[in-house]
């Protein structure tokens, strides 16, 4: 909402603009009147929104036309003055104010007028009638007061008026001509409802109904006052309600109820208080809460936010995991103004044999996009609901930021969950095949990936000691002349080269000697396609005399061209260097050190399938 407020009184001379705003300030009609008042601020705390209002005055006898134009500029709201017994100052107001004000407005940005009869003490008769057909031809006219600064008649209500006309303008909500909601707002108000849904059944129920009310009223309702407003819609529309819920159908009807019954304030309450600005967008505020991350530093998921994530794929359980995927995404992103993920998500995460999105991949990618691009997490986090539903301050909360990695050698320990680990090689060389592995793809299945759905990422979980652990491949373009700092930096290292291109390893060598000789970032050179006839390589050392040299692991054998889906030992080792990055390669070498991250892996993964299984019969 606006901090603050600025009403301007224009109007022919001698209508009482000046008297109006003395006898608010002094509560009695003045007995001199100056040519015009001085603009007043009344503070936050004496109105009834809250909010400081600045309350300024216009006299042609004082002030040029261009002065104002600058105080119409300027104006959230202006208030045309007329004197109910004077026909020609009525006449002014569409033969000279109106289409001056008009002018001198943005045309896109429509500033709310209001219409104000002044001097009601004057004359029996009420001017309404004249004003009326006023009203109907100009939509910006948000309301008409008849006042008398004399007897200090509606007073407060003409500035309170005004006040609202500013900080709950109809223009955005609501279509006079049509007498009904506006696309925009119907659009919003579907979010809204689509969030405050909870169990997804497309009914609000009781329990929702009250948490709606207290989210945005901090009240809740009394059971008698819901079923009054169940019975409100009931009467009105036959699909309102519905097995004693309200729809989204009822739920639109309330609103425009509201609105039409210049209750404006209780839609934007809610509109506000689901983000949006007066132009019913999602303010910046909201979508992307203030969030400082140190160099250094990753961010992650916390244990709140995934199981926000997985009640929302729960719900769609049946559509995830079975026969209509598509549909589950679309319902699930209906809140949002864009489909958020692109096909090459299906390339990133694990999908089923059909090619789609398993519930651990859906987790999946909320943790890339976490890790990678934090501020559209927060994004798509806000368009979900995440600190309403949550009952947090902002999706920030959502976030964990792990420390910075050097503490983390020092204490020979990390508390972090995802590591990322970069893929390098020539061309052809294998990197694809290796992250789409990772997700339990064969060669047969990879060749069936449409190159413009390809992706340079992959990310699934292993297991580490028993403990779950999200690794994250990359796969870097092979410009061996312009890797940047975010190519290289990383937890682990990733050298693949084809076993069957003797010019392949060179590469791997190279970018081995000139960016990670010196690094305390662990390196594992992959020798892929082992399936196919080993070629000697033309560099001066062969693969494994280079990898006793520089003290390296042995070069790991991988191939994808596999009956089944391949084997994800290497990738346990990956993440374990990840984590360990202090263990000596000595240490590395030793198979007891693997033999243990692979049996807690297993044990853990054992466990974890049961516990599936029992939630599923819970549900």
């Amino acid at each position: 909402m606006r901090k603050d407020v600025r009403i301007l009184l224009v109007g022919e001379p001698k209508v009482g603009k000046t008297s109006l705003i003395m006898s608010l300030v002094s509560e009695e009609f003045p007995d001199e009147v100056p040519l015009r008042a001085e603009e007043i601020t009344i503070p936050a705390d004496v109105t009834p929104e809250r909010v400081p209002t600045h309350i300024v005055d216009y006299s042609e006898a004082e002030q040029s036309d261009e002065q104002l134009y600058q105080e119409i500029s300027k104006a959230n709201v202006i208030c045309i003055v007329y004197s109910v017994n004077n026909k020609k100052s009525i006449e002014k107001v569409t033969s000279h104010w109106i289409p001056l004000i008009n002018e001198r407005t943005d045309k896109d940005s429509r500033l709310p007028l209001i219409l104000v009869g002044n001097k009601s003490d004057l004359v029996e008769h009420s001017s309404m009638e004249t004003i009326l057909p006023i009203m109907n031809q100009y939509s910006e006219i948000e309301t008409c007061v008849e006042c008398s600064a004399k007897n200090l008649k509606n007073i407060s209500e003409l500035f309170y008026y005004a006040q609202k006309a500013v900080l709950h303008p109809t223009g955005p909500l609501y279509s006079p001509e049509e007498k009904e909601m506006k696309p925009s707002c119907i659009k919003a108000l579907t979010r809204i409802f689509k969030i405050s849904d909870l169990d997804n059944d497309g009914i609000l129920n009781d329990n929702e109904l009250n948490f709606f009310q207290r989210t945005c009223f901090n009240i809740p309702l009394a059971p008698q006052a819901l079923e009054d407003v169940k019975n409100v819609v009931r009467k009105n529309m036959s699909d309102g309600v519905k097995d004693n819920g309200l729809t989204l159908k009822g739920f639109l009807f309330l609103h425009t109820l509201f609105i039409q019954r210049g209750r404006h304030e209780t839609t934007w309450t809610v509109l506000r208080r689901f983000g949006y600005d007066d132009d019913l967008e999602l303010t910046q505020e909201y979508l992307f809460p203030l969030l400082k991350i140190p160099p250094d530093c990753t961010t992650e998921l916390n244990h709140n936010a995934y199981l926000f994530l997985q009640s929302n794929a729960l719900l769609n359980e049946s559509i995830l995991f079975f026969s209509r995927p598509k549909l589950f995404l679309k319902d699930l992103f209906k809140v949002f103004p864009y489909m958020p993920w692109g096909p090459d998500v299906n390339n990133t995460v694990c999908t089923n044999e059909q090619g789609w999105i398993t519930y651990q991949g859906y987790l999946s990618q909320w943790t890339l996009t976490t890790y990678l691009d934090v501020q559209r997490c927060l994004e798509y986090l806000g368009y979900l609901g995440y600190s309403i539903i949550q009952e947090q301050e902002s999706q920030a909360a959502a976030f964990t930021i792990t420390r910075n990695k050097r503490i983390d050698l020092q204490k020979k320990q990390t508390q972090r969950s995802v590591f990322r680990c970069n893929v390098l090689g020539v061309r052809g060389s294998g990197k694809s095949g290796f992250l789409q592995a990772f997700l339990g793809r064969n060669l047969a299945r990879q060749k069936r990936i449409r190159e413009d759905r390809k992706s340079y990422y992959a990310i699934s979980t292993t297991y580490v000691y028993g403990q779950e652990k999200y690794l994250l491949l990359h796969e870097v373009l092979p410009d061996f002349e312009f890797l940047s700092e975010a190519d290289l930096a990383c937890d682990v290292v990733c050298l693949v080269y084809d076993i069957s291109n003797p010019g392949s390893f060179e590469y791997c060598a190279k970018v081995y000697k000139k960016h990670f000789l010196d690094s305390k970032t662990p390196c594992v050179i992959i020798a892929a396609k082992s399936d196919l006839h080993e070629a000697r390589q033309y560099y001066s050392l062969s693969p494994l005399d280079f990898c006793r040299k520089h003290k390296l692991h042995p070069p790991q054998l991988f191939t994808c061209n596999t009956d089944e889906a391949p084997s994800k030992d290497i990738y346990t080792k990956l993440t374990t260097m990840a984590m360990y990055p202090h263990v000596t390669q000595a240490d590395l070498k030793n198979s007891t050190f693997w033999l243990r991250a692979s049996v807690g892996a297993t044990v853990f993964a054992v466990l974890g399938f049961a516990m599936y299984k029992a939630l599923l019969k819970q549900r």
